[in-house]
Order: C-alpha cells, then sequence, then structure tokens
C-alpha cells in the first residue's frame, strides 16, 4: 500500500495508496475533528486548497451526533461531502486530555463525557467499532498518551498495555472488515509509538509493534509540552527502528519549520489544528515568516497576504481587508484567514515534495526552516 520511490537524507517521497485514492507523500491532513474544518470551511472549499486528506476524532464523533447517525447516512465520506482519503483518530488523546473524570484499567477507559458528564467507556474493540461505523479510510490504534515529563516506570507499563490494545485492535479490525455490513472494508490500522522522551522505551516499543505488521506507525505522545530539540532527538532515535515498507505519522505536529525538520527526518505524514486556530486569531503564515493580521501597519495595505500565495484569500482581497474583518468581528475574516493557512501549509507540502523530486530539498530545508519560523 505504500510506495517509496526515492529519499535525500532520511527524508522520503512516496505515495500512499488507500480505498480513497492515493496520496503523495509527504503530506499534511487538514484537521476537521467533529467533521468540519473550524472556520465555516466546508469540504467543497477544501477541494480547491489542495487538500490532500481530512482527519475527524473518533472521540468527539462518537459524543455527537454519534457513529450510528453517521453510519445511517453512509459513512463520514457521504456525511461530510468528501470523496478523498479521512484518517479517524482513536480518541485515545481526547479521553486523556478532555474528560473530566478518567480511570485507566486493562479493558479500556472509564470516563465522563466533557460536554455534559455523561459515564462512558472506550477500549480498543469500542474505538475499533466506531471508526469502523464511520468508515473512514485510516483508523488508528487505541493507545494511552501519558505527559510528558512522566515517571519511567509508569511510561513502562503504559507502553506495554498500548502494545497489548494495538493486538486486541487489529485483530477487531480483521473481524470488523470481514462483516457484510462494514462500510469500508479495506479501512486500514495505524499502530501508534509512545514512550513520552525515553530513548529506550521508545524504541524497544517501536520494534515490538514493528513485528504486528500493521498499515503505518506513527509516533505519538510528542508536541505536548517537550522542548522542540528533545521532540527531534526522539525522531532521530526512533525512526531508524519504523518499517521503512510502511508510512510514518507525526501525530499533532506542527509549525512550517516543524514540518520541514520531521520530513528530513524522515516523517511522511502529519496534522496540527495550528493553521485554522492560528488563523481564527488573525496570525497567518507566509513564505516569509508569520503576520499578525491586526497590526496597524496593514490598516491602508492593499497587497495580498502574501504576494507568493495564489489562494483564494489572497486572490481577491487585501490585508487591509482582512484586518477591517477581524477588528470589526466579521466572520468572514476568520474564513478567509482559515482558508489561506490550509492553502498554505498544503502548498508547502507540495513544495517539499518537489524538492524531493529535484533533488533539492536540503537547500530547501536551509531556505525556509527558520525563516518560516520567524516573524514577517
Amino acid at each position: 500500500m505504500f510506495e517509496l520511490k526515492l529519499t535525500e537524507h532520511n527524508a522520503r517521497r512516496g505515495v500512499l495508496r488507500t480505498p480513497h485514492g492515493d496520496i503523495q507523500t509527504p503530506f499534511f491532513m487538514n484537521v476537521a475533528t467533529a467533521g468540519a474544518i473550524k472556520g465555516a470551511v466546508s469540504c467543497i472549499d477544501l477541494q480547491g486548497l489542495k487538500t490532500r486528506v481530512a482527519l475527524c476524532n473518533t472521540y468527539h464523533l462518537h459524543l455527537r451526533p454519534t457513529e450510528d447517525v453517521v453510519y445511517q447516512m453512509g459513512g463520514l465520506h457521504r456525511f461530510m461531502n468528501w470523496d478523498k482519503p479521512i484518517l479517524t483518530d482513536s480518541g485515545g488523546f481526547q479521553v486523556f486530555s478532555l474528560a473530566k473524570l478518567r480511570n485507566i484499567k486493562e479493558e479500556g477507559v472509564y470516563f465522563s463525557s466533557h460536554i455534559d458528564g455523561r459515564k462512558l467507556f472506550i477500549g480498543p474493540e469500542e474505538s475499533m467499532q466506531i471508526q469502523s461505523r464511520l468508515g473512514s479510510t485510516i483508523a488508528m490504534a487505541f493507545d494511552e498518551c501519558v505527559e510528558n515529563p512522566s515517571p519511567r516506570d509508569y511510561v513502562q507499563k503504559s507502553v506495554e498495555r498500548t502494545t497489548r490494545w494495538l493486538i486486541r485492535c487489529k485483530a477487531e479490525m480483521a473481524r470488523l472488515n470481514s462483516l457484510d455490513e462494514t462500510i469500508n472494508k479495506k479501512q486500514m490500522l495505524f499502530a501508534i509509538n509512545q514512550g513520552g522522551t525515553y530513548d529506550d522505551i521508545r524504541i524497544e516499543h517501536m520494534k515490538t509493534i514493528a513485528e504486528l505488521d500493521t498499515d503505518g506507525y506513527a509516533i505519538g505522545g510528542l508536541a505536548v509540552g517537550e522542548p522542540t530539540d528533545v521532540m527531534y532527538h526522539i525522531l532521530d532515535e526512533v525512526i531508524p527502528y519504523a518499517p521503512k515498507d510502511k508510512p510514518r505519522y507525526l501525530m499533532g505536529v506542527g509549525t512550517p519549520s516543524n514540518i520541514i525538520e520531521a520530513v528530513w527526518r524522515g516523517v511522511d505524514m502529519f496534522d496540527c489544528v495550528m493553521p485554522s486556530r492560528n488563523a481564527r486569531h488573525a496570525t497567518l503564515f507566509t513564505w516569509n515568516g508569520i503576520m499578525h493580521a491586526t497590526n496597524e501597519r496593514y490598516k491602508t495595505d492593499d497587497r495580498p497576504i502574501d504576494p507568493q500565495c495564489d489562494c483564494p484569500t489572497c486572490r481577491n482581497f487585501s490585508r487591509a481587508y482582512i484586518r477591517h474583518l477581524f477588528k470589526a468581528e466579521e466572520q468572514l475574516g476568520g474564513r478567509l484567514a482559515v482558508m489561506h493557512n490550509l492553502y498554505f501549509y498544503n502548498t508547502l507540502m507540495d513544495r517539499i515534495c518537489e524538492a524531493l523530486d529535484k533533488g533539492t530539498f536540503e537547500e530547501f530545508r536551509r531556505e525556509y526552516s527558520e525563516k518560516l519560523a520567524g516573524r514577517l
């Protein structure tokens, strides 16, 4: 399902073949947590923003509208009107970060809904069942995401339990994919590497889950508060042990600079709420650095957000108008900003792929890794 075309240093250029179309790698997934991009951007908009994959969340969709409603509507693709691949996160991270109360057991996690306090339970089998009902292209295994830093003894036990949960996820997915009523009988399963910031635990866990031969391998539990150099160090240590013939996914990352640096280290897939979240607060990404759209200097600036960008926002509206919309608290400001940032991230991945194809990614990294992290 994954074809590796070429490499430069540890960076990889390939294609991931899925039931809902081929995806050129490396790629970034636009986050549609509850089946929608925050900022009033629809899947019709995404078609024009170079979006390759949408990411939705099991936890949020389980709470509302529920997987049964989505199933009755024909699955997420029909529900959202999106015909390209969808990845669903397992819900594990949200259970541990959002649930008001939670109790971790071998069978799974008992928790209270962050919305209304209802008592709920999700285990490996339940997570697979929910994701199967949603009909996503790629389902993530149910895991525990520990805080950084966490005591070594707890991290070790958590990782061992996550491995046992993965074995159960794999068995349940195989069962579900054999059922006549299953929407996507070719649903793919990705394992998740955990281990906090402990090199040896991370490495051993990656070795262990690699033997289970899932469709892809994610690195979770990073970009959750640890310094950036620690994240890069973990990637340098762990990635050599990830299967070379499977896609590698760094979960929840990140800034444009983070993405460039992670691609350099061998990562193929990314997701992050940053482009849409920052846009809704008037923080925009450009090819010369980060821009704050409400700055006084843009009050009469008739240039587009980024003269190098040809997104729908930059083609049609000025910095002055975008600033006015935010100052007037018009919802259109957030929508136009989100469209720009998503287009920027997707174009970033296009340019990374192009640089890899030409054998010039090292030069691209040298020019843009630091520049894109700076202020305009």
